[in-house]
């Protein structure tokens, strides 16, 4: 279920910045901005993008305004498996991946009631 983000990728204007541009918004009107090291506590599209792509290495910073990603690298890293990162977000079910199936509440009652 979901559809792969269709992004392009292309070079920063300066050396060790990569923007990644989408064909759907990642953000409302507002900036996010994001730092390797700081919490991020948001459960939207945007905050999940932000962890993996930390999660992945060699980030910086984040900034995110509408379809448009820009991240800031490390010295000595590469982009390398981050478009596939973004073009993945909103991906939830793969093929062989079982859905979880919550359990019913009269299941969840006896199991207590035992």
């Amino acid at each position: 279920m979901g559809q792969p983000v269709t992004v392009l990728e292309k070079a920063g204007a300066s050396p060790g910045v990569v923007r990644f541009e989408t064909n759907r918004p990642l953000t409302g009107m507002d900036h996010e901005r994001y730092t390797a090291g700081a919490e991020i506590d948001g459960d939207r599209p945007v905050d999940e993008l932000a962890r993996r792509l930390f999660d992945h290495g060699g980030v910086e910073t984040i900034h995110v305004n509408g379809n448009v990603a820009t991240i800031r690298l490390r010295q000595g890293t590469s982009s390398d498996g981050m478009r596939e990162l973004i073009e993945d977000l909103f991906i939830h079910y793969r093929p062989g991946v079982e859905p979880e199936v919550p359990e019913a509440p009269e299941a969840e009652a006896e199991a207590e009631g035992e």
